[in-house]
Order: C-alpha cells, then structure tokens, then sequence
C-alpha cells in the first residue's frame, strides 16, 4: 500500500526542487554529503506517486548494488511497485540491450563477455603472431597493451594520439599497435566475444543507427536518471543523449569535485557539457552538507576554490562546532605510522570504536609501514583497494569451465581450460581449439582429437565433465559444486596455498545460489565482480581498522579519518605535475578524502622523509594542496620525536580539560609576543603576527605564508 510523503518536511529547498521537477532536463550539482541518494530515492517516490508506471523509469548507477538499495528505500518509504523501476549500470542496460539485438551488428546472442584478464591473454597472443621488430626499447607488456587498447576505445582517440599523450616511451611500435588493435576487434568477433567497453560502444552504435531500438527505449524509459554524472565518459553521455531525444525527461546527478577516474576514462567536463546537450536544463545545486563539521567543509570549500573548472558551490552545515583539521609533520615515514598507530589507541582508550577510524592514502603501498605497525601494536585492520576477487586465478580457472558451457566458441576459456591438462602445452591446446571448430564437435567429444597421444587420459576425463554438465539442464549451484570437485586435484597441484584457496571456491558457490541460470551468474560476476571481501558476503571476526585507498574510499564516510603521505611528490604524486589536468584531478582526490571525515581530520606526512624514488632524492614537504590554503583554515602541528620505538610521547601537554600526547622535542616557548622570530622544522622561520588566545599564535613565515599554530602540539623555538 502507498504512504504519503509530506516532501516539505524531509527535504530541503534544494532537494524538494530537484524531486518536485518532473519534466524536462534537470542537471543537479551535489556536494559530498549533500543528500544526493537521498534526493534520487524521494525522486523515484513521487515519479511512482505521480502516476508514473515504475517500468517507465530507468535509473543508471555505477554500481547495480547502489540501484536495488536506492529502489528498495524508495519502496519502503512511497510505494513497493518502486521496486519494479530499472535500475543497473551502463553496462548492465547494455548487456541487457545487446543480448537481443546483437544481431543486428552481427554477434550472435549468446556472445561472452571478456574481463580484464581474458583481454590481456586474447592480446598477448595476437602478439605472439606478429612480427615485432626488435629494437632499441622493447614492446610493451600485455597489460599496458591492453590499457593502450582500452583507452583508446573509451577516449575514442586514435592509437598514435593516446601514445604520444600518454606512453610517448613506446611511440615508435604505434604502427604495430594499431595492427594489433585490429586483430583484436576480428579475433572478438570471430569468437563471439565483447569485452566491457564494447558493451557501451554498441549500445551507443545500436541507439544511433538503429532507429527502431532507439524508439522502443525511449518510449519503455520516458523518465531517466543518472547518478555520478561527473564520472560518465563520452560515450555514456552519449547514450544519454539517445535515450532522452524524444521526451528530454533526464535528471544527471553529480559532483565535478569528486571526479577521479580518468584513469578509466571518466570526462569530468560531461558535467559542463550537459547544458549545451539539453539547452533548456534547469541547474540545481545541493550545497548543505549532512556529514561534516564546519570546519572540515571549509578545508574543502578552499581547497577546491582553487580549482581551475568548477561549478562554484559553498558547502555549509548546521553543525557550526568542531576541531579544525590538523595538519601534522611527523618526521619520518616509521613516526608516522606509530603516530597514527598510538593516536588510535589512545582514542579507543577514552571510548572511541575502532569503526569510527580510517587511514586513507593516495597509492596502496603508502600503508605498508603502518600496516606493520598496526600488527606490532595489536591493531587488527583490514585494507580496501588491493584485493581483486575476480582476477585471482583459480577463480578464473573454475570460471572458464562454466563459459565453455554457455559459449562454446570462447577460444579464450577453451584455451585455459586445456592448458590445465598433463602434457597440453600453447600449441597443442591451440590445435585442439581449432580442430573442434572445424569438425564441428561438441565439448563431450573432445577426447576424440587425433593427436591426444599422453593427453588422452586428461581430455576424457574434461570431455566427461562437459558432457555431463551440458547434457542436463543443473542448478547453477549444482554446475559450480562439479566443476569445483573436478578442479580441486588441479588447485592442490598449482598453488602451494590451495587450502586458502579453497574457501574462495566454496564462497564461489554459496554466490551461485541466487541464480536460477548459469549464463546469468556468469554475467553478473562479469559485469560488477566482486573485488573485496565485504562484497562476497565475508564478514571479518571482530571489528577492524579501515585502511584505503582514497579511490576505494569514495561514498564512504567515519567520525575520524587520518590522510598519511599528505606530501609532495605522493600527494599529489610527482608524475601529475607534467599535466594541469592531472594536477586539477588529484586536488579533486584531495577534496574526497577529506569529506569523507564527519567529525574530525587528520592530515599526516613525514616532513623529514627524502624521495626514494627515480625523480628526486630531495625532502618534498608539504602537499602543495595544503600549503596554498588560507590562514585558519588548519592547525599545524608536529609529533617529531626522539625515536621511534623509545617514548616519542613521553610528556603529555595540556590542552584545555582533555590530555594530548603529541610530543614537541623543544619545551613550548614562553612569553611569546607579536613581533617575535621564530623557527619552524618544517616552515623555516617567520614572525608571530598575533596570538590567538593562549594556546594559538599566528605566524607570518618567510617562505611558508601565514600560518595557524598550537603551541601545544608544535615545535617552535624562539630565535
């Protein structure tokens, strides 16, 4: 039963005008912490309320797991025929499009699709049978063929342009590239294969040529919605624009500040762009900000007021109270990880939940230090932004079994999958591959090849699995648990870790019991696979500290959030200097990690550290993000001490009613006044411009700017 939804009071101005806006193209700026989802969820709600039949609404998400929990809040809070709304990805609509109309740009319905991996494989045979000249650099290895190839795609830019912009060091291999890319579009068609950006490249081919499903979309989705705008490529902008010609009832959500994924693609501009797509756009901008304390927003309304495009946008919050963000110099990189180790444990002491922690870094290997740390002080953790399930390669091993079954034309799984067998080597399984296609026999037969000789006992024992597997029409579940137990022998012969690796298989099929079909399992591992362990359902014992890459970060929020590595030449990494753009992209990846802290911020670098890497061997200092912040927008501190594993805290200093342990190595200096000179470890010397009560002063220096210090958290000695 429907419940009625008194808009005016749970939503704020802005939201009720961006849900109350039905008609018409609608681009609506949403700040982090904004109310976004809650904005598309009440939006769903009043479309469904409104009479608007919930099959007529498509709503486009990054992740499909985002689109059934908005969908399902809509249904708990309006009307449960909100469930019915279609939702997914980009990629999911594709494949959704494509599994019925791949006929008309020549694939058959049934076609498989290629992950990351598959595609390196694919390419780095295609490789092997060219001729590649050997010069006097070497070509490249498959995985930055394979980022050259897929960028390209996705950029829609020639082989030459992306190389000369981006991997000028290989330049001279473009024409052989270019052939390469080649081969591999007929190879992907000759075995029915579609990778993942051919799914969007062929749903925006088949909207733009074919008229007849470019009017049935547009008139099964009259209301569309996207969420994360600002991380859409051209291509998705483009289908956008398919979909919405006829009715132009679009609303795009997102944030410019938050666009970080060039890296994939993503054109941040598509938010600048819509206006000039849809010209009588109506602009809405979400500004008042639901996670953060005040002066945390003004951390970021500075930093990005720095940013050289932008849609201007003042975050504000009720909640006016709160620290302001510290910015702390700890020395070395070992310093820094015992101070963010011993801060969170003091913290826990005084009755914090070691949930409300998280450490977030630019790269993943910037935790390495403190991950040691951590498990030298006893602090259980667990790190978002390494581990990819799907790429692991016994899953993917299990999982080439089951494509051969739905796809018998894949030569890629095919190829794997006989290469696992005693005495099959490249060339005979590729022999095998090509026997069976031109024979025409089915998998059951494959025992029957020619040259079988030594192999023989191992493709009977394949051909009998397959046989069996596709002769009946199983459970998935029931696939999973015999392709498993066939494969258990192999999995304890490859990896010396296969008890580790056994659990994954056994999680691989509890995940199998939601589907009714193997084709459709298949697909959804493909589409959005599972790349943590919270994704597959496994719940760590007991409670842990985050620890994340800022890109695996995004969307997330925690009462404290320490940001290590805040340095120049890590943070923002020295590469991106050669490119504005990249520069403007890592000042947007600054903005994410620090909106992710609701309460309290925490921004670490080791000022004493050298460059360890090819580029530099000189100190870096400060990010230079932070360095160009206003006076009084952080407090600078330092927690340098004498040694590490001694008591660098030895001397607790006050701080009002509450006890802090950072440590300064000099005794805070007395009887400071305006005019003084002073000298700072990491800023050099300067004057003290004014004292801020008596905890704080300001100081002007000469190379470093103004300045906010506590004293009590400081190293400043007077000159």
């Amino acid at each position: 039963m429907a419940n009625c939804i008194n808009y005016k009071e749970v939503l704020n101005a802005s939201q009720l005008e961006a849900v109350m806006t039905q008609e018409g193209p609608l681009l609506v700026i949403a700040g982090a912490g904004s109310g976004k989802t809650r904005t598309l969820v009440y939006r769903v709600a009043r479309l469904v309320e409104t009479g608007v039949p919930p099959e007529s609404i498509l709503l486009l998400t990054f992740t499909r797991k985002a689109a059934a929990e908005m969908l399902e809040r809509a249904a708990s809070l309006a009307d449960e025929r909100c469930r019915f709304v279609s939702g997914g990805t980009f990629h999911s609509l594709a494949h959704k499009v494509l599994r019925g109309a791949a006929h008309f740009l020549g694939f058959d319905n049934n076609f498989t699709i290629l992950d990351r991996s598959d595609m390196e494989e694919v390419i780095q045979s295609l490789v092997q049978d060219m001729t590649i000249g050997r010069g006097a650099i070497r070509f490249p290895k498959r995985s930055t063929l394979t980022n050259i190839v897929s960028k390209a795609a996705n950029l829609e830019c020639g082989i030459e342009t992306l190389m000369g912009e981006e991997y000028g060091q290989f330049l001279e291999y473009a024409p052989q590239i270019k052939k390469l890319q080649g081969l591999y579009a007929e190879y992907k068609r000759d075995n029915q294969l579609m990778d993942y950006d051919d799914l969007i490249v062929f749903l925006r081919e088949l909207l733009s040529t074919h008229e007849q499903t470019r009017m049935v979309l547009s008139d099964q989705y009259r209301f569309v919605m996207v969420d994360e705008y600002q991380d859409t490529n051209k291509i998705q902008a483009d289908i956008i624009k398919w979909l919405s010609r006829d009715h132009h009832n679009i609303m795009a959500v997102g944030d410019d500040a938050q666009s970080i994924y060039s890296f994939r693609g993503a054109n941040y501009r598509n938010m600048f762009e819509f206006p000039m797509l849809f010209p009588e756009a109506k602009l809405i901008k979400l500004e008042q900000n639901y996670r953060s304390t005040q002066p945390i927003l003004n951390l970021t309304n500075a930093l990005m007021g720095q940013a050289q495009e932008k849609y201007t946008k003042c975050l504000f919050t009720e909640r006016k109270d709160g620290e302001i963000p510290r910015v702390v110099d700890t020395g070395t990189e070992p310093e820094q990880a015992f101070f963010v180790s011993t801060k969170i444990k003091e913290e826990m002491s005084r009755g914090r939940s070691i949930r409300d922690f998280a450490v977030l870094f630019r790269a993943g290997y910037h935790s390495f230090e403190l991950e040691v740390e951590l498990a030298r002080q006893g602090i259980p953790f667990v790190k978002y932004g390494g581990f990819k399930f799907m790429e692991a390669a016994h899953i993917k091993d299990v999982l080439a079994y089951l494509r051969v079954i739905v796809n018998r034309d894949d030569g890629v799984s095919w190829g794997r999958i006989l290469r696992m067998l005693k005495n099959i080597g490249p060339g005979k399984s590729q022999a095998i591959i090509a026997w069976m296609k031109e024979s025409a026999c089915s998998a059951s037969e494959i025992a029957a090849w020619p040259g079988a000789g030594k192999a023989g006992e191992g493709l009977k024992g394949l051909a009998s699995l397959l046989g069996a597997l596709s002769a009946r029409d199983f459970a998935p579940t029931a696939v999973v648990e015999q392709v498993v137990k066939y494969y258990k022998p192999i999995l304890q012969e490859k990896f010396d870790d296969f008890p580790r690796r056994e659990k994954d298989l056994e999680q691989l099929v509890l995940m199998a019991e939601r589907y009714r079909k193997i084709s459709t399992f298949l697909d959804d591992l493909l589409l959005e696979p599972p790349n943590s362990a919270a994704e597959m359902g496994v719940v760590h014992k007991g409670d842990c500290l985050t620890l994340s890459t800022v890109h695996s970060a995004k969307g997330l929020e925690w009462p404290v959030v320490f940001v290590i590595w805040v340095m120049e030449g890590y943070f923002p990494p020295a590469r991106a200097n050669a490119h504005e753009e990249a520069i403007e992209e890592e000042r947007r990846l600054m903005y994410v990690a620090a909106t992710r802290a609701k309460d309290r911020l925490i921004l670490c670098y080791p000022g004493r550290e050298t460059g360890r890497s090819w580029f530099s061997s000189e100190a870096r200092g400060l990010s230079s993000f932070i360095q160009a912040l206003p006076h009084g927008v952080v407090e600078h501190a330092s927690s340098r001490g004498r040694g590490v594993r001694a008591s660098v805290w030895e001397r607790v200093m006050p701080l009002g009613k509450r006890e802090s342990r950072f440590i300064a190595t000099t005794e805070k200096p007395e009887g400071l006044k305006k005019g003084d000179r002073v000298r700072h470890p990491a800023f050099g010397q300067g004057v003290v411009a004014k004292l801020v009560g008596e905890e704080k002063v300001e100081v002007l220096f000469k190379n470093a700017g103004r300045k906010l210090l506590h004293l009590g958290y400081t190293i400043l000695e007077k000159v």
